[in-house]
């Protein structure tokens, strides 16, 4: 008869990190996968990340077997990394805590164009950008 797909989970997870306490155990758990294969299988894969946070979606099959999708991490992790700061704004209209190039704009945008639903890179940038700014970053030409 086949895999019927159970579930479909998505969960962020620290490439090259994942261990089986929250939140990769409490995903899975209740889908009867083993857990610890999971984990390895992911870190084997995300180890170069060096810790970034990577999303994940995993598809979990009627026989308990699974397999995952990784997507690119998510822009607003990618602009702290580029403004070299720990947290956004909590009130971006007023304060702002960093700048972003539009070089560093590009750079992250050729990262996540393939999960972006947009076909131009100029497109691209100008929601990376908007990201920046719901941040409280200002975005430098």
């Amino acid at each position: 008869m086949g895999k019927q797909l159970v579930a479909e989970i998505k969960v962020q997870i620290p490439g090259g990190q994942a261990t089986p306490a929250p939140p990769v155990g409490t995903a899975l758990g209740p889908h009867g996968v083993n857990i610890g294969q999971f984990v390895q299988q992911f870190n084997d894969r995300t180890k170069e990340s060096g810790g970034t946070t990577i999303p994940v979606v995993i598809s979990v099959y009627n026989d308990r077997s699974f397999d995952f999708i990784l997507k690119s991490p998510p822009a607003a992790v990618l602009l702290k990394k580029a403004a070299g700061i720990a947290k956004g704004s909590g009130n971006p209209l007023t304060t702002k805590v960093g700048s972003v190039s539009r070089a560093q704009l590009e750079d992250i945008a050729k990262t996540k164009f393939s999960d972006l639903n947009t076909t131009s890179i100029d497109q691209a940038v100008r929601v990376i950008a908007g990201t920046a700014r719901s941040m409280g970053l200002e975005v430098i030409d």
